[in-house]
């Protein structure tokens, strides 16, 4: 199921954060199961479900680490991403470095991209908005022109 849907929540002083609903029922996780935090880009962190950073990882592994660029976004991308466990309350706790990375102060907006989440500060997601949001149909466009044409249907 492709994770959707836009979420305002807040961290707690011990960096702790809900999961939504819909988002966990997505994931098919169950209490105290796990996700995984990784950096993300544009100042945000991405959040998978063990299964989904598992296909991610098997896609990374794919990539020839023989460029530095490729060598350092491995090391980069994998030093900071770390398991977190879903409490009774469906929170997880935010690694301190993770919360550097992506500027996490109380405010935070949860949206779902497919395959998994976003964890944006409020204002950071406000000014990408703000910055992307008048661009939607150019980028629908250049979106959809990457697919792969469908094969002809039997007829």
């Amino acid at each position: 199921m492709a994770l959707t849907g836009t979420f305002e929540r807040t961290i707690d002083d011990k960096f702790r954060l809900a999961v939504p609903k819909a988002h966990k029922d997505a994931y098919g996780v169950k209490e105290t199961d796990e996700l995984f935090l990784a950096p993300g880009n544009e100042g945000c962190l991405s959040v998978y479900s063990s299964e989904g950073f598992d296909r991610f990882a098997n896609r990374l592994a794919k990539v020839s680490p023989g460029r530095a660029n490729v060598r350092n976004f491995l090391r980069l991308f994998y030093a900071r991403a770390e398991r977190v466990v879903l409490d009774k309350q469906n929170r997880i706790r935010i690694p301190d470095r993770l919360m550097l990375h992506a500027g996490l102060k109380r405010d935070v907006v949860i949206v779902g991209v497919n395959d998994h989440a976003e964890i944006w500060d409020k204002l950071t997601w406000e000014q990408f908005l703000s910055a992307n949001s008048t661009q939607f149909d150019d980028l629908t466009t250049e979106a959809l022109d990457s697919f792969l044409p469908e094969p002809p249907m039997d007829g």
